[in-house]
C-alpha cells in the first residue's frame, strides 16, 4: 500500500508528553499553519511544516496525495463517558423533566434508569446492537473516532453481559475504537430498593467475576450519589474492581457533594465523571491523584443545572476531559462539537483547551492515549478536517457540525444508513 501525503493542511494537535495535559499546558497546542501529515499502514510516520515532511520522501516514490484545502485539520474526538447501548430514548421524561420535577424523584417513581433497564431487558441483543451500531455511526459523522461505552441498563448479570456482548460486537464490527466499562452499579434494582448495600454484595460476588471471565470489559464505573451508592458501598466495589484487574471510574457529586471525587483521589481512579457538585478541596484532591476529570456539559445543559467548575480545575492543575454523556435520559445527543461549543461558551475554556479536553485528555480517561488523542508520529492517523481554519469554529459556528470529513487510520470514512443499520464506505 502506498503512502499518503495529507498537504495543505492548518494542522493544530495537542503533543502527547507522556501524560494528561494539565493547568496552562491543557491550553497548548502545536500548530504548522501550512501543514503535512503522512501516513502509513494508518499510522502517523512524519507530521509538521509540508516542506520538511517532503523532504522526507523520495523523488521517485509515488505517493496518493490529498490536498486538504487549507482547512483545520485536527484530531478525531474521542468521546470516554458515553451510555450508547439501550433500547428506548425517553421523551416523555425529558418533558416530565422541564416541569421541574427532580431526576432523583423521577427516579424514585420508577423512571429513570430503572425504565431504561425495562426496554433493555426485553430488547434482543440484534436490536440493541443495530440500534447501538446506529448511534456510534452517528457520533462517527459528528467526529468521534474513539468512544467509551458503558453497560448498566440491565442491574443483573445476565443483561449486564448481554449489553457487554453488544458493545464487544459495536466494537469488532463498526469503525470507531470501542472501550467497554462495566457500570453494573448504575442504579438501585427495585428488588434492592431498601438494601444498596446488599446490592453491591451481589455485584462484587457474582458480576464482576462473570465480567471478568467474559473479557470485554476494560474499566468498572459506579453511580455514587446520594439516592444511590455511598461513598462507603462505592469503595467496596471499586476496590473489588481494581483488585480484580479492572481500572475504576465513578459517576461522583453529579447531584449531591457526596464526596465521590474524593474517593476517587483515595482510590487514584483513572477518572471522576460529572463533578457538577465537588468540592474544590476533592478536586484539589483528584488533581494531586493523577485523577481526570472528566466533564459532560451537555448533560448540565439538559438538566438546566450549572455547569462543572471547569476554569477552578484547570486552574488547580487538573486534567480536563469532555465527553458526550450520550444516555436515553439526561443527555441525547452524539455530538462533540456541540459539547465543545458548551465547553467554550457555558464553561469558560479556551478552544485548545476544549480541544485537548475532547481528543488527548479523553484519550487518556478510557486509556487509549497510547494509539490515539493527538497527532503523534507512531498513533493511530485518526483525524479530521473542519470546515474553519481554526479549532475555534468548532464552538463559533454554532448549532451545526463544522466536521468536514473523518479519517480513520488514513482513510476517509463515510457511513450511509442502510436498512436497519450502518454499512460503512471506505474512500
Amino acid at each position: 500500500m502506498s503512502r499518503q501525503l495529507f498537504g495543505n493542511a492548518r494542522i493544530y494537535t495537542p503533543v502527547d508528553e507522556g501524560r494528561p495535559r494539565a493547568g496552562k499546558a491543557q491550553n497548548e497546542l502545536a500548530h504548522w499553519p501550512q501543514g503535512a501529515l503522512l501516513v502509513e499502514n494508518g499510522l502517523i510516520v512524519a507530521l509538521g511544516d509540508e516542506r520538511e515532511v517532503l523532504a522526507m520522501v523520495s523523488p521517485a516514490e509515488k505517493l496518493a496525495e490529498v490536498d486538504c484545502g487549507g482547512r483545520c485539520l485536527v484530531p478525531g474526538f474521542v468521546d470516554p463517558h458515553t451510555h450508547m447501548c439501550f433500547a428506548e430514548p425517553r421523551e416523555a421524561e425529558f418533558a416530565l423533566r422541564l416541569t421541574g420535577t427532580p431526576y432523583l424523584e423521577i427516579l424514585r417513581q420508577g423512571g429513570g434508569i430503572l425504565s431504561s433497564v425495562r426496554s433493555l431487558v426485553a430488547a434482543g441483543e440484534d436490536e440493541l446492537y443495530e440500534k447501538t451500531l446506529r448511534r456510534v455511526a452517528t457520533a462517527l459523522r459528528f467526529g468521534t473516532t474513539t468512544l467509551e461505552i458503558k453497560s448498566g441498563y440491565g442491574l443483573d448479570t445476565a443483561n449486564e453481559l448481554k449489553m457487554l456482548r453488544v458493545i464487544d460486537r459495536v466494537a469488532k464490527e463498526g469503525v470507531a475504537d470501542v472501550v467497554a466499562t462495566f457500570l453494573g452499579a448504575h442504579a438501585v434494582p427495585p428488588a434492592y430498593r431498601d438494601n444498596p448495600a446488599g446490592f453491591i454484595d451481589m455485584v462484587i460476588e457474582e458480576m464482576l467475576p462473570a465480567v471478568r471471565r467474559q473479557g470485554v470489559a476494560r474499566f468498572c464505573d459506579v453511580f455514587c450519589e446520594e439516592g444511590v451508592f455511598s461513598v462507603a458501598d462505592s469503595r467496596r466495589l471499586l476496590a473489588a474492581a481494581g483488585a480484580m484487574g479492572f481500572g475504576v471510574k465513578l459517576h461522583a457529586d453529579e447531584v449531591h457533594d457526596l464526596g465521590g471525587a474524593g474517593l476517587a483521589a483515595e482510590l487514584a481512579a483513572v477518572s471522576a465523571d460529572h463533578l457538577l457538585a465537588a468540592s474544590e478541596a476533592n478536586l484539589g484532591a483528584m488533581a494531586a491523584a493523577g485523577t481526570i476529570a472528566i466533564l459532560l456539559p451537555a448533560t448540565a445543559y439538559s438538566l438546566r443545572k450549572p455547569y462543572a467548575k471547569a476554569r477552578t480545575m484547570i486552574d488547580r492543575g487538573l486534567p480536563v476531559a469532555l465527553a458526550t454523556d450520550c444516555n436515553p435520559g439526561s443527555s441525547f445527543t452524539e455530538s462533540m462539537p456541540f459539547v465543545i461549543g458548551l465547553a467554550v461558551l457555558n464553561m469558560r475554556l479556551t478552544p485548545a483547551e476544549a480541544l485537548t479536553g475532547a481528543t488527548l485528555n479523553a484519550a487518556y480517561g478510557i486509556g487509549m492515549a497510547d494509539r490515539v488523542g493527538s497527532l503523534d508520529k507512531g498513533k493511530q492517523a485518526d483525524f479530521l478536517l473542519l470546515d474553519g481554519e481554526t479549532p475555534a469554529i468548532l464552538a463559533y459556528h454554532a448549532g451545526v457540525s463544522s466536521v468536514a470529513a473523518v479519517y480513520k487510520k488514513g482513510q476517509k470514512i463515510k457511513c450511509i444508513p442502510s436498512g436497519g443499520a450502518f454499512t460503512r464506505e471506505i474512500q
